[in-house]
This record gives C-alpha cells, structure tokens and sequence, in this order.
C-alpha cells in the first residue's frame, strides 16, 4: 500500500484543527485533516456552540416572565425542554456541515477515522476500510480535551452527567448538584436554574468563578444567589451514592460533613487532554499532566510535530485553538508569524450575568509587583443598561500606574462577552489609559461603561 504524501497533517477537526488545515490550504499546502468522531470538534458539537443555543432559550425564558416590567401582555408561560434540546441539536448540525463545506471548499482532504503515529512524519488512519498511511514533514495534533472524571463521581447518563448528558437530557432536573464552577459548570447551572431546577454548585475553591477577578466573582454570586441558587465555595463532594430516581451527595465543607439529597448530578470538574493512543511517548514528545509540551511555536520536542488548542494546554479556549492553528499553518509555509500572548486572550462565560475578562485581575498585577491604577463603573449609571432593563453589572479595569498600560479588564452583566472584545483591541495595540480616555464612544451604548471605567481609574467618571 502506497502512502499518501502531503504538506501538513492535521489530527483533529476541532476549532483548532480545521481553522490550521484551511489556512494551510490558502496558503498551497497539500492538507489533510483526520478526524475520528465529527467536522467542528467538541465545541460545535458538544460545547461552545450547543450551549449558547440553550442558553439563548433561557434567556428568552426569563425575559419571557419580565414582559409586564415592558409594558407588554405574555400569559401561560412555558417550555418545552425536548423542543429546546432539538434546536440547540440543529445549531449544531447545521455549523459542523458548514465545517464540512469550507474543507471541501479549500480542496483539504479529510480522513475519518483513528489516527496513531507509528513513526515520525508518518499517520496511520484505521477507517471503515482498513488502515491508511499517510505521511507530511509537518504534523499537527489537535485531538482536544474530555471531562476530567473524579472517582466516585464518575458519569452514568442517568443520574450523573457529563456536559454531554447535560445537552442531551434524559430527564428533567428539579433537584440538581453542579460540581464545579467554572465556565461549563455555571453555564448548565445558570441553563437548568433559569428553567426553575433547584440548583445547588459547589465549588471546591475559596470562590466559583475561581480564574475571574475576586470583586467579579463576588457580583456574580450574588446575582446566581438572587435568582434561588445555592452557593457552596470551599467545599468538596467526598462521595455520591446513587439509586435508580435519586443522588445523595455527601458535601463537606468547613470540616463538617452532611447529605444533600438531588435527582440531577453534573459533574464539570476539568478536562484532561486526549493525548491517549497516539504512540506519543515511543516518539518522544513529552507529556505533562496530559498536556502535550509545546514552545511559544505550538512545537513539540519532536521536529515537524505540532500540538494546539486543548491538548496544549491552557487557556482552554476554541479562540486560543483557532489562533494557534492559523499561526502553524502559516509556520508550516515559511512564514514568520508572531507568537499567541496569552494575556491577551480574553474569557468569556455565557451564564446570566454573563461574564467575560481579559489580561491580569487586580490581584495578580499586584503579586507581579505593578503599581496599578483600578477603575470600575456600575451598569446603574448607564442609560442604555436602564432602557434594557439590564442594570446589574460591572466593568473593571486595572492599569499600570506608572505606564498608563492596561494591565486587565474584567466585566459581569448583560452582553459583557461582545463587549469585552474592545480592551482585546486596546491590548492587542497596547494602548493605554490616557488613548482610551481619549476615544469617543457612541451613545446610548453598553460600550460608554467602558470608556467610564478608564476614567474612573484617574478620578474622571462622569456619570458616576
């Protein structure tokens, strides 16, 4: 059997995977990209993108209750949770076809099935058909991430979910424990608490949210407390004993230990790399806590051997995947693309507040040493946030006091994860504060609050 030659080999069609194929295809390489289970990886199929579309549902819900603050007339309020389901299943569908279409579209070849690397520059592809050998001087890993299983808090799809139970219910929760509180966890807890589960989280750090800005987080809290949510920060579930309609967990936190009793379980405790399986070790490539170890390139200690997105590690981002893709590819075809700055990849967690961040929070810039300067400024004092009906939420920013540089950026409230992309700009040009200061934002807008948390770092803010 002849093996099929190319420029790149790309193993993973996440948003990392296929992002890198289609510009190394733009850019004249012969790509091919395998793929083992679905075009668009987990975020279109089972994360970033089916979410949002219940998230959407929810949020229409629960204005759907608010219409009489509007002045409007909406009676016998409902939904219908498989009806919901099925068109956060069709989003899906119909990106990931869409997926399909542009690799065609840039003439990349795509393999599915399982791929090893038996040797170096060489993939084999175990398909329907048998095996297929394929070969490049450049290989891309891209295979993703997976939940992180705890023992004893192991998944089941009956009374126990993943995050892809969790889009795809097999009942209705009412009484519901969230493991975790990051990104994946709010957002179910924030999804199945709007559609009026009982919704405890627990989180096994001093704070949920525990990556954002203490202050945000705070805020946060107290609007999921608002909404009937409980909260448990430092406390960790030790054991979940299960039976056919119910989950007792056992919660123990400040040294004592009690039951609480649930029908719904979700654990979101983490991912671990998918670095399983592929013949890494015998090549050489070294593997950390399930991360491939890659340099600033995306490059693994093994020539020729890339490595992006979630099985780089953090952040855990697809923009962060994308980002890294198109800077290999154009790697790949002899160009000299400038490395990916973490700190300049924003967050962003679509719960209700939603809540988004950038750069360094308050805290770090301290440990780092910077004499900052803070601003803030409160969705109360801004005229579009009361037109919403939104007047809940922050927006902070931290500064180099001695630079004026933006050190960070850090939002909670209506619409934070489209406007949070503006200080992404600012730090991307490196601005600073005295240039932000001097910008003109359009009014009425949500953006105003950002121009006003510049100037509040200097004392300026004028609506507040």
């Amino acid at each position: 059997m002849t093996a099929q030659q190319f420029d790149m080999i790309v193993i993973g069609a996440g948003p990392g995977g296929y992002v890198a194929a289609i510009r190394g295809a733009q850019l004249g390489l012969k790509v091919a990209v395998v793929e083992r289970e679905h075009l668009g990886g987990i975020c279109l199929n089972w994360g970033c993108i089916p979410t949002k579309a219940l998230l959407r549902s929810a949020e229409v819900f629960h204005l759907m209750h608010r219409a009489k603050e509007f002045g409007l007339k909406a009676e016998g309020i409902g939904y219908d949770l498989d009806a919901v389901v099925k068109r956060s299943r069709a989003v899906s569908r119909q990106l990931a076809s869409g997926v399909g279409h542009l690799l065609k579209k840039n003439k990349v070849t795509v393999v599915m099935g399982e791929a090893t690397l038996p040797a170096k520059g060489k993939v084999a592809v175990k398909t329907d058909k048998g095996t297929e050998e394929l070969t490049a001087k450049s290989i891309v890993l891209a295979t993703g991430a997976r939940a992180r299983e705890l023992p004893g808090l192991e998944a089941d799809g009956k009374r126990v979910w993943s995050y892809k139970h969790a889009l795809v219910p097999p009942h209705e929760p009412k009484r519901l424990l969230v493991i975790g509180s990051g990104a994946i966890g709010i957002e179910f807890a924030s999804f199945y608490n709007t559609l009026g589960a009982s919704t405890t989280v627990v989180e096994v750090m001093e704070r949920i949210l525990p990556v954002e800005d203490a202050e945000i987080s705070a805020f946060a809290k107290k609007q999921f407390e608002k909404q009937g949510m409980t909260i448990r920060e430092k406390a960790t579930v030790k054991k979940l004993d299960r039976a056919a309609d119910k989950v007792t967990a056992h919660i123990e936190q400040g040294g004592k230990t009690e039951t609480v009793e649930v029908d719904t379980v979700i654990s979101a405790v983490g991912i671990v790399g998918n670095v399983e399986g592929l013949g890494l070790e015998a090549l050489g490539v070294k593997v950390d806590r399930t991360h491939v170890v890659v340099d600033e390139f995306c490059r693994t200690a093994v020539e020729g051997l890339y490595a992006i997105g979630d099985i780089a590690g953090p952040p855990w981002l697809a923009h962060k995947a994308s980002h890294e893709g198109v800077m290999v590819a154009e790697l790949v075809a002899g160009g000299h693309p400038h490395p990916i700055r973490p700190g300049s990849i924003a967050g962003c967690t679509y719960c209700h507040p939603q809540v988004a961040s950038i750069g360094l929070t308050e805290a770090r810039a301290k440990e780092k040493g910077f004499e900052i300067k803070v601003g803030r400024f409160p969705f109360i004092g801004n005229g579009k946030a009361i037109a919403l009906g939104e007047s809940e939420g922050m927006i902070k920013t931290v500064f180099d006091a001695k630079t004026g540089e933006l050190l960070g950026a850090h939002m909670v409230g209506a619409e934070v994860t489209e406007l949070i992309q503006g200080y992404v700009v600012g730090r991307s040009l490196e601005t600073t504060e005295a240039a932000l200061a001097e910008t003109i934002f359009p009014h009425p807008t949500l953006s105003e609050m950002m121009h006003e948390a510049v100037l509040d770092a200097d004392g300026r803010a004028i609506h507040f």
